[in-house]
């Protein structure tokens, strides 16, 4: 009769199967975060207005800082889903995390394509933006200004000087 080895079971399923979920989770993920509004913003972008001398730019560092501060609950809470999945789907949760991550950067990257094609800078004014929510229901669109306007460049990253 051969040795049988006794090794703990790590999990409810395969450590495979969770590594195949995960993968496919990662994919499905950054597709779905990359297209979700994008026909809001390409809507937002052509009809966007030029900037007016009283209105209040936000740069989207602190767009971004300040949804962290609102949602960061959301954001654990999400953390813990994706440690809690790797007990039933090891592996599974965070590809699926990554891929989300990877869908908003892909996002971004195609804004600032759009921002180079046309030569113009895209902002929420902050007032719209409220406490973080760059399309939520009270941002009635995006407001431009020239590349040479300040210190962003075309995507949202700071001007190297």
């Amino acid at each position: 009769m051969p040795a049988q080895t006794c090794s703990p079971r790590p999990a409810l399923s395969e450590r495979g199967i969770g590594g195949y979920t995960g993968a496919a989770l990662f994919v499905v993920c950054a597709a779905v975060v990359a297209l979700v509004r994008r026909r809001k913003y390409t809507e937002w972008a052509d009809r966007a207005a030029r900037a007016g001398k009283f209105d209040f730019l936000q740069d989207r560092a602190v767009t971004l800082r300040n949804w962290r501060r609102a949602n960061r609950w959301w954001l654990l809470a999400a953390f813990l889903v994706a440690v809690g999945s790797s007990f039933a789907l090891p592996g599974a949760g965070g590809p699926a995390l990554a891929g989300v991550g990877v869908g908003l950067w892909l996002k971004a990257a195609w804004l600032g394509r759009r921002e180079r094609r046309d030569d113009a800078l895209l902002w929420v004014r902050t007032d719209w933006a409220g406490t973080g929510h760059p399309v939520g229901k009270k941002v009635k669109g995006y407001r431009t200004t020239g590349t040479a306007a300040g210190d962003a460049v075309p995507g949202g990253a700071r001007r190297r000087r």
